[in-house]
This record gives structure tokens, sequence and C-alpha cells, in this order.
């Protein structure tokens, strides 16, 4: 299990020691003076993790960490790293924003390597960039490393491709919070029949959203889809229109982190899931096809066998 610790931020400074247990053989100078690494850690399944994201992992001195990153992935973190839980929910954060940025700048200049974990990519609605100002204000090197946002995770697990030739030439990704307690309500850069919209944090504004969005041109019977834990084994996909996918939520329950796709090629979506390996229900289909398949051929072999041997005559 992970042990969350709380840190009170004002007495940091003083009592920081360097943490020189494991520290890496093969890092640059920046490390072992003190940097901090900006790790997007995906969609929360370990196996999209990047090979450079769980290398940087394996060398944290400290790692502070979201609420979106999961227990799997946290794991994979330096058994001895100090882990500083800093996530936030819907008004419900762990810490300010500020003081996050002051750990990362006081752990840093302690000497530290510091990971910061980020769910998704940290760079995608993520306040990577907001983070990353203030620790190189503060002198400090930094590396930032990419990961799967929930977009592309959730198109690839649903089989609802955010592009296509055909019926959508352009993707955007939109954020129903331009900042806390301030929705955006921009729906008329969100009009465009030809376009994918992948709305982010979107779920608790949906009824509102598809209103706005309504009202303020879009086709009341563009697909929409809602995708509640992506790429995970708790998966849920709910499909309707932008004018019942509220209605539908409201049975349905789907819970958060959840997002939302609209656009015509949420369509392909039961075409294309029939035969999804990421979908559990067809990866268990596909490997019972696979074994009727084996003992078929080895039914025949075995027949084959006999036959030449002449124990078997086959009509």
């Amino acid at each position: 299990m992970t042990k969350v610790i709380n840190l009170n931020v004002t007495s940091l400074k003083s009592d920081f020691t360097i943490i020189s247990e494991h520290k890496p053989n093969d890092f640059s100078k920046q490390a072992k003076r003190g940097a901090v690494y900006l790790v997007g850690a995906g969609s929360g399944d370990p196996e999209l993790l990047t090979l450079k994201a769980y290398r940087v992992m394996q060398q944290a001195d400290v790692v502070l960490y979201d609420s979106l990153v999961s227990e799997d992935i946290l794991d994979m973190c330096h058994s001895k790293a100090i882990k500083v839980f800093v996530g936030k929910r819907c008004n419900n954060h762990a810490m300010p924003q500020e003081d996050i940025n002051q750990l990362l700048v006081t752990y840093a200049q302690a000497g530290n390597c510091v990971v910061r974990l980020k769910g998704g990519d940290p760079f995608i609605f993520g306040r990577g960039g907001e983070e990353l100002q203030i620790v190189v204000d503060n002198g400090v090197y930094f590396e930032s490393i990419p990961g799967i946002t929930a977009a592309s995770a959730a198109s690839s697990s649903t089989g609802i491709p955010l592009t296509h030739r055909q019926c959508a030439q352009s993707v955007k990704f939109v954020t129903a919070f331009k900042k806390t307690n301030c929705p955006n309500q921009d729906y008329s850069e969100m009009l465009d029949p030809s376009q994918t919209v992948v709305l982010y944090m979107g779920l608790n504004r949906l009824a509102k959203l598809t209103e706005g969005l309504i009202e303020a041109g879009r086709d009341k019977d563009t697909p929409f889809a809602l995708v509640s834990h992506a790429s995970l084994p708790t998966q849920q996909v709910l499909i309707g229109t932008l004018q019942d996918i509220a209605s539908k939520q409201a049975i349905a329950k789907l819970p958060t982190p959840a997002l939302l796709i609209m656009g015509d090629v949420v369509n392909m979506h039961q075409q294309l899931s029939q035969f999804n390996l990421a979908d559990q229900k067809v990866q268990s289909r596909f490997i019972a096809e696979q074994n009727e398949i084996k003992t078929r051929i080895n039914f025949e072999i075995d027949c084959n066998k006999l036959d030449a041997e002449g124990d078997l005559v086959l009509i």
C-alpha cells in the first residue's frame, strides 16, 4: 500500500536533507543537482506507461502524485521514494496549487530527483505548464515526459476514432472548466459538424453542456459518447445523441473520471466494438474461438496420423 503523508510546506526549507540511498548512476548532472521530472502517467493502465517514464520513476527520490494516478502505476516508482499525495477532484483539493508549486521547488533545491506524476498527459489540461513556470522561475531544471491523454485512451479502447477522412477532418480538445468555478461556455467554438469534439472534465456539467450546444446551433442528433474509466477493467461506455445523452446518464450514472466525445465518429463504435480486443467480452470470445480452432486442428492431425498408420480409415 502507498503511504500518504501530509506536509507543512512552510517548514520544509529548513528540514529537508538530500536523499542519497538510490541516486542514479546514469542520470544527468541536473538530476544529481536536483531537478523536476514532469511525468505523464497515462490513462491508468500500467502497460500504457512509456519506458522513459518508468525509468525516471525508478530513480525518483520524491514523487508528488495526483488522484488519477492508479495504485498499479504508483507501485512502479522506486520503493524508497517519498510519495506525497497532492490530488485534486471536483471541489476536493488535497493541497492548494500554490503549495504544490512550492513543494516541487523546495524538494528539487534540496538536491532531490523529483517526479511530478500526473494522470494522462501533463500538458493537456494537466496544469503542467503552470507548475513548470514556477519551477523555472526558481532556477530549477526540468524535463517533461508525455503520457497517453484520456482522449487517445478512450478512443482506442472504445473503437471511436477521433478523426476519419469521411466524417471528421479535425479534432478539438476542450475543457468544461476554464478555471475553478469558471465553466467554459464558448459553445460557438464547437459547432463544426466535420470536427470531433472531446470534452474533458465535463461529466458534472453534462446537462448544461448539451443544452448550451443545442441552443448555440449544434444538431441535436449529433452522436455523443460518454466513456468512464477509459482503458481500465472498469471502463463503461454510454452512447446517445446530443439531445438524449444527459437523460441516459441520469439513469446509467457512469462514474468519474469520464470523457465526452461528440461527432459522427461515435457512430463507428457499434461496428468496431464487436471486434475490439480492448473489450473484455470480445477478448473472451476471441480466446474461445482460438481454443476451438486449436482443438479442431489437433483433432484433424491426430486423425491423419491414425489414418497413415492404418489404424483408422476416414470415410
